[in-house]
């Protein structure tokens, strides 16, 4: 990946939101999230092990939730349990009145079974961290246990969020950010700003971001191709529903290559074709599945559109019938470009120049868009990977297993960020949302 050469536009944008001299943990403070960093690190990676060795799916996060509130609550954080599900929403009022900052941790595991050999490897078969979400929650919860010890010298709330079902809710149900919101996490009180970081293959000590795109749009489809079953033998009395599939999903190849501005990534995939009864008998049904992934609202809309214009034309010409069903999932993940321009000098300050990496925005999903469309959002990349590897297992891979000395940095950096967004919006007087 390329260096970030819009750091330094970034940083200069940044005057237009803070007044000079105002922004930034001082030297004093700065000491203080280390000194309290070193205390608590063990302790941080100790639950991150934890976490992983009990890892739990979506919407059932149950003893994940329930070592958080512990955590917590007896520190005097004003803790709500059982949002969306099994969420946690714990409320540090620091010192003084002042604006209010969410962070935001998802904290389900995946149905991957575990290939690591760490002597903390899950202890529940079938399921495992394997996108990094122990990770983001030890990080959320340290950062939450070193600015309650400094919270006399904050000026502001912080609230953080521990959301489950990220990965999404199991089939029927609802969950992740989308019922966050809808339950009032980031109402009570009302947040000025939302961040959330995710672990990447990158060096550890690297830290990727952008304004504007993050993430693609991801929504799914169904769409079912109803023909007429005959023998195989004899294909003229039937309507071969194979043969109509077929000729979709090649057709709709041209919609990304022929249709849409080359310019403007957009994704098609059929991810499962599933037909036919018996290998003598035309198919009468056949049922293709897949995702769409765009970064523009305009191919969002026109995807869609073309997608069922060819599943109409095509079954037509044969004679067949369909049913298209087509489901927005998650929106782009839109980091706030006015907030990106006041935290790129937090991280270059942390981190140096040299260790901020270029983000393209890639087509994988988030469902951190949700809370990012309530109030303005900042998300960065975290690097996860030992600079002594050639290369790291992928996300949602059954050997991931990230370098947890992110864990302690991860800290520092949501500390950082945090306090400066806390010191912006102070400055702008408005003692709420400013960006």
């Amino acid at each position: 990946m390329k260096r970030i050469a819009c750091a330094v536009v970034l940083i200069a944008a940044v005057l237009a939101v803070f007044p000079s001299g105002v922004r930034g943990v001082d030297p004093k403070m700065s000491r203080r999230i280390d000194e309290e960093i070193e205390k608590n690190k063990a302790e941080i990676v100790k639950i991150r092990r934890f976490i992983h060795m009990n890892p739990e799916l979506g919407n059932r996060e149950f003893e994940t939730a329930r070592l958080i509130a512990n955590k917590l609550q007896p520190l005097g954080f004003e803790v709500r349990t059982g949002v969306a599900k099994t969420g946690v929403v714990a409320v540090l009022r620091g010192g003084q009145a002042g604006p209010v900052v969410a962070v935001r941790a998802d904290m389900d595991a995946l149905p991957v079974q575990e290939t690591t050999n760490l002597p903390f490897k899950s202890l529940n078969p079938g399921v495992m961290h394997a996108c990094g979400h122990d990770v983001h929650s030890s990080v959320v919860l340290g950062t939450a246990l070193v600015l309650n010890a400094l919270k006399d010298g904050i000026k502001g709330t912080v609230t953080f969020l521990f959301q489950p079902a990220e990965e999404g809710a199991p089939e029927g149900e609802e969950g992740g950010a989308d019922l966050m919101v809808k339950e009032g996490a980031l109402d009570n009180p009302p947040a000025g700003a939302v961040f959330g970081f995710h672990v990447w293959p990158e060096n550890v000590g690297s830290v990727l971001f952008a304004p504007g795109n993050v993430t693609a749009a991801a929504d799914t489809f169904v769409i079912t191709v109803k023909g007429k079953g005959a023998h195989g033998a004899r294909p003229h009395e039937g309507v071969d529903a194979v043969v109509i599939a077929a000729e979709i999903v090649t057709a709709f190849q041209t919609i990304i290559s022929r249709a849409s501005d080359p310019t403007d990534p957009a994704v098609l995939t059929v991810g499962t074709i599933n037909g036919g009864a018996r290998r003598n008998i035309i198919a009468e049904r056949v049922v293709l599945e897949g995702t769409v992934r765009t970064l523009s609202e305009a191919n969002h809309k026109k995807v869609r559109l073309l997608m069922e214009s060819i599943v109409k034309n095509i079954t037509g010409m044969y004679g067949a019938d369909f049913q298209f069903e087509y489901k927005e999932a998650l929106p782009s993940v839109f980091n706030n470009p006015e907030l990106t321009a006041a935290m790129a000098p937090t991280l270059v300050k942390l981190l140096g120049k040299d260790k901020i990496v270029e983000w393209q925005p890639q087509m994988i999903a988030e469902d951190f868009a949700f809370l990012a469309r309530k109030v303005p959002g900042f998300y960065f990349f975290l690097g996860v990977k030992s600079p002594a590897q050639a290369a790291a297992a992928p996300l949602h891979s059954p050997n991931f297993s990230p370098d947890e000395r992110s864990i302690p940095l991860g800290v520092r950096i949501l500390s950082h960020l945090l306090l400066d967004a806390l010191a912006g919006q102070s400055a702008l007087g408005s003692g709420g949302p400013g960006f």
